[in-house]
């Protein structure tokens, strides 16, 4: 197939205190969830100006995408579109087919499989093009696994370790976004977080007693399920353990976003400092210019002959999905709103 476009397809957030609710109703659509549990959430917005950083962070990988196409002679136009803000991807697939576009890539930002992060955005997809003649949109693999998102990952979290004197007892916790049980059967969520942990904890030298996983952003009911331990509940563990200082470094995240800066540089740092632990947060991968150049090589794979790169034991990611591949579970489901 010969492409034309690549479209950077994301999670979207707020702007505005304006925003905030009609943007969190839109996350929690069909899921009947009250707006009072909708307000608390709001507030988390609030003490931020009621702006996530989410989509100043697209505009910036659109910017730096397009500068490393044009670098390497890739001539295609990047666009962007969002699941629940503006610019929302079924106006971004509009503006596409207004401009002539047939064959895009889509590149979404979550490095791991799972219903939301994974299947979900195919979902956008497939519903954003149903009724647009003339135009396909085709998925780029997971990268949870590529050299350049491990690279990236294990210098952020190397430069966090800066932040410590050499006698502190320091343990990395790797966190990534609490999914239900039932959500994370349905696909390799834990196993590719496991996989990705341990590629970057290799290039740190890091034993295996000096690093663990743990989730953040948990929602719902408490007699649902979800994957544990909470990073809060894990600091207070290794603390009692006579660990004395913590990088936070958040695998489960491509940028700087509302689950980063509230349920990590607020309450976790607040958890952290009420057990006098030393507390030093890894950057995203963000805008890094390996981390792009990784997205103009997942680009390469699929217009020309380039490799598949991949680290570990696990290989590249299937272009294709496997069927039934992180499907929504049949049990009835009904968590609140994640923070971003």
């Amino acid at each position: 197939m010969n492409f034309d476009s690549v479209v950077i397809l994301s999670f979207g957030g707020p702007e505005g205190p304006e925003d905030v609710m009609p943007f969190l109703r839109n996350v929690t659509r069909k899921r009947n969830v009250p707006d009072e549990r909708l307000a608390e959430v709001a507030e988390q917005y609030e003490a931020f100006g009621g702006v996530s950083p989410i989509n100043q962070h697209c505009r910036d990988l659109v910017d730096s995408l397009q500068e490393e196409l044009t670098a390497h002679d890739i001539d295609l136009p990047v666009y962007w579109g969002n699941r629940n803000w503006d610019p929302y991807l079924t106006d971004t697939v509009e503006q596409m087919v207004a401009d002539g576009r047939q064959n895009a890539l889509v590149f979404v930002t979550s490095a791991f499989s799972s219903y939301s992060g994974c299947r979900q955005y195919r979902e956008d997809m497939a519903r954003s093009t149903d009724s647009t003649s003339g135009i396909t949109l085709s998925k780029l693999r997971l990268f949870y696994n590529h050299p350049g998102f491990i690279e990236t990952f294990t210098s952020n979290v190397a430069t966090a370790f800066k932040a410590f004197k050499s006698s502190t007892n320091v343990r990395v916790v790797f966190t990534a976004h609490s999914i239900p049980l039932s959500m994370a059967a349905t696909s390799e969520y834990e196993s590719q977080l496991t996989e990705a942990a341990t590629l970057v904890a290799e290039r740190l030298d890091l034993a295996d007693n000096q690093w663990d996983l743990a989730f953040q952003s948990r929602s719902g009911p408490p007699s649902v399920p979800w994957l544990e331990p909470d990073v809060n509940d894990h600091l207070r563990q290794i603390a009692s353990e006579g660990v004395t200082g913590v990088v936070i470094a958040p695998l489960g995240f491509t940028s700087d976003h509302m689950e980063v800066l509230f349920d990590l540089d607020t309450q976790a740092a607040a958890t952290a400092d009420e057990l006098n632990l030393e507390f030093s947060r890894a950057a995203t991968v963000g805008t890094d210019p390996r981390f792009v150049s990784m997205i103009r090589q997942l680009i390469e794979e699929r217009i020309s002959d380039a490799p598949r790169l991949a680290l570990g034991s696990q290989g590249a990611w299937p272009d294709e999905c496997p069927e039934n591949h992180c499907a929504l579970p049949e049990r009835p489901r009904r968590p609140g709103p994640p923070t971003d």
